[in-house]
């Protein structure tokens, strides 16, 4: 069975190769011909701006620098992002062989770092639009911003498939369909990658190699539930399910993949020569680079240089070290000392530095960067522009999921009087969610954009009367209600929960609003589907906007009848916390099956 899965598979990597460009190659060999071990291992290593000398990259020739989330300048603007990064160019510029930096951020759902940027929804939304045109346009305008502040490499699409709703990051994955994460991640990386080395392309990253979305409740590691955790994953799923999207990703050329924090069936994601040697790079032809996860190489168990030894051996081409030892991390300066020592030593063959350097060097050709290494700044006009805005609107509308619908949507633009509640109503930090300004996000006006309660304002006609209460009071006088609740803002780890129910805030809310006596719209803001089972009936109608980002007139076009809602779920929607972990596949038990969407 083991060589069927893999005469396909090679099958379909032989239709799809690629001309090999003889030109790099060449200048690639060249370049690592004049190398030192020294800077063979400094191209190999990645550090955080926070934790670096800047100094360092010319002493070391340090090859990559990375924002991990919150990780901004002192000048958080777009001409701070800019200066930053041609900063760190002039530097890589005094090295003895001139090699240029690749910079790396999470700018999973826009430029989620920059403040100003287009704030698009998070994966979770992009799946249920089933669109892959929209998740094109998307990365496309994402690349812009990232291209208008210097970076040119972004952690994104992420492939995994999250099966475990509890998992904390649930709301980073487009869905559990393999089809259909395949098809939107080769959208996202052809917006990425458009026209790879020119105007204003960057390279995208599948990640996590492999299985994140399948680990299990309990086995997390970090002091977590379920992130981090054990994936138990047979061959026949392993082949059926998740290679699928990264086979799709290598095909349509996606330059880095990142190695994944999760164990595979016990062992260690990046401690494996399976998954990356003898999977990704052999069976699967990827010819781009891997990356570790941040500080992913200190989880496999033994001390540091092992850590080092059995990770650039098993098939990781740059480490994120990154640096942070005020977190408990180690320095990079231990890093670049016992690499240099386990090399000299034999424990890792100049064989398997050449060919990571060869990967890493040939992707810098390919981006062009050894040519145009520094920001352009004529980008920067379009920063979070109106047509930038634009689409972000259209991402929303076409996100989100009607789920119930008593004939009271769409709402009349004319109605009399309509009381908005709810704490999520007015907050764009809880629309835009995890990874946006930080790392687990962050309640507030982080950032510019409209929120939902500014939308349904700009949607009504004059004489209309908009009111607005948090806590769901005051709203006697309201011919219909609007209510926002749902999840604020986390991320990875912070963000498992065991028990998906509704807040008791958001409860109070609801129960205020229901002594009015009036139609009740209910609007969630989530990144995974909540027990809603027992409220179901109390309300109206629901529809679910996910994680919107900056645009919430997307919200309001779908309210007043602008647009048609035409978003479908892109998983299963549990009944009760028995059911999950649910399969998307189980069409005989969730409270919604999968692709389940009304309209008007």
């Amino acid at each position: 069975m083991k060589n069927y899965y893999k005469t396909i598979l090679y099958i379909l990597m032989l239709s799809s190769l690629c001309i090999p460009n003889e030109a790099i190659d060449k200048k690639v060999d060249n370049l690592i011909s004049k190398m030192t071990i020294d800077e063979k291992i400094g191209q190999m290593t990645q550090i955080d701006r926070r934790f670096l000398n800047k100094n360092d990259v010319v002493k070391f020739g340090i090859g990559s620098i990375l924002s991990g989330g919150g990780s901004v300048p002192e000048d958080n603007t777009i001409e701070g992002w800019a200066n930053m990064y041609d900063s760190y160019q002039e530097l890589a510029q005094q090295t003895r062989l001139k090699i240029p930096i690749i910079y790396g951020i999470d700018a999973v759902h826009g430029h989620n770092n920059v403040t100003g940027a287009t704030i698009f929804p998070h994966n979770i939304g992009l799946g249920c639009t089933f669109d892959s045109n929209i998740v094109f346009k998307v990365a496309d305008i994402t690349a812009r911003e990232v291209a208008a502040t210097g970076i040119n490499w972004n952690f994104a699409p992420c492939l995994a498939m999250p099966e475990d709703e509890r998992w904390g990051r649930y709301y980073e994955g487009y869905s559990e369909d393999p089809k259909l994460v395949s098809d939107l991640g080769v959208a996202a990386i052809k917006g990425y990658q458009n026209k790879l080395g020119k105007n204003h392309s960057i390279a995208a990253c599948a990640k996590h190699f492999i299985g994140d979305g399948a680990t299990v409740w309990g086995t997390g590691d970090n002091n977590y539930q379920i992130d981090r955790g054990n994936s138990i994953i047979n061959e026949k799923d392993l082949y059926e399910k998740y290679l699928p999207p990264y086979k799709a990703a290598i095909d349509n050329g996606v330059l880095t993949v990142m190695a994944s924090f999760n164990s595979f069936n016990g062992l260690k994601c990046h401690a494996s020569n399976y998954l990356f040697n003898d999977l990704l790079k052999d069976e699967l032809g990827f010819e781009g680079f891997v990356i570790s996860d941040w500080r992913g190489i200190d989880e496999i168990p033994g001390d540091y240089k092992s850590d080092i030894i059995t990770s650039i051996n098993a098939g990781i081409d740059m480490v994120m070290v990154p640096g942070d030892t005020i977190w408990g991390g180690e320095s990079y300066y231990k890093f670049l000392n016992l690499f240099k020592e386990s090399v000299e030593e034999g424990s890792i063959k100049e064989e398997r530095i050449n060919d990571a350097v060869r990967r890493i060097l040939k992707a810098k050709y390919m981006m062009g960067l050894f040519d145009n290494p520094f920001s352009d700044r004529s980008y920067i006009k379009d920063f979070g522009s109106k047509k930038h805005k634009k689409v972000a609107r259209e991402a929303v509308r076409k996100s989100l999921v009607l789920l119930k619908n008593d004939d009271v949507l769409p709402l009349s633009k004319r109605t009399n009087n309509i009381h908005v509640a709810g704490v999520g109503a007015n907050d764009i930090g809880m629309q835009c969610g995890g990874w946006t300004m930080e790392w687990q996000g962050k309640m507030g006006p982080i950032t510019a954009g409209t929120t939902i309660l500014e939308g349904i304002k700009s949607s009504v006609s004059r004489k209309t009367t908009i009111t607005y209460d948090a806590n769901g009071n005051n709203g006697e006088n309201a011919d219909v209600g609007i209510v926002v609740i749902g999840e604020q803002p986390y991320a990875e780890g912070v963000g498992d929960k065991d028990n998906l129910v509704l807040s008791n805030e958001d409860l109070l809310v609801l129960e205020n609003m229901k002594k009015y006596n009036i139609p009740i719209v209910v609007i969630m803001i989530t990144g995974r589907p909540l027990i809603i089972t027992d409220h179901l009936d109390d309300w109206d109608a629901l529809l679910v906007a996910w994680l919107p980002g900056t645009e919430g007139k997307g919200i309001s076009d779908i309210l007043f009848g602008n647009y048609k809602p035409s978003g479908k779920l892109a998983f299963a929607w549990p009944k009760s916390m028995d059911q999950i972990p649910l399969d998307f596949r189980d069409t005989t038990s969730p409270l919604f099956n999968y692709k389940f969407g009304l309209t008007y």
